[in-house]
């Protein structure tokens, strides 16, 4: 085979696997969601993401902020799917 004829040989191959892939690409139908994902979906009201977000803008004070401590227990907790057993008063008044 000669240049001519290889380089010839090759523009072929390229044209065939670009109509290929324009061909593949229009038909293949765009599946689009009815609805929104439901992690998308914000709720109206949380008042632990409200306390994030004061703890977050109080930056390096909030370290030592009893509220904010709480908060990040609270979220830790929620995150590792942990529940809190109820304290009864009883168990803190004897110590």
């Amino acid at each position: 085979m000669d240049g001519k004829m290889l380089a010839r040989l090759g523009a072929v191959v390229f044209v065939a696997v670009a109509i290929t892939a324009t061909v593949i690409e229009l038909t293949c139908k765009d599946e689009t969601p009815a609805s929104p994902p439901d992690r998308i979906v914000q709720p109206g009201h949380d008042p632990l993401r409200e306390g994030q977000r004061r703890c977050q803008q109080l930056g390096q004070k909030a370290a030592g902020d009893a509220d904010c401590l709480r908060v990040w227990a609270e979220t830790r907790d929620r995150f590792l799917g942990r529940t809190r057993p109820p304290v009864s008063p009883s168990s803190s008044e004897g110590r």
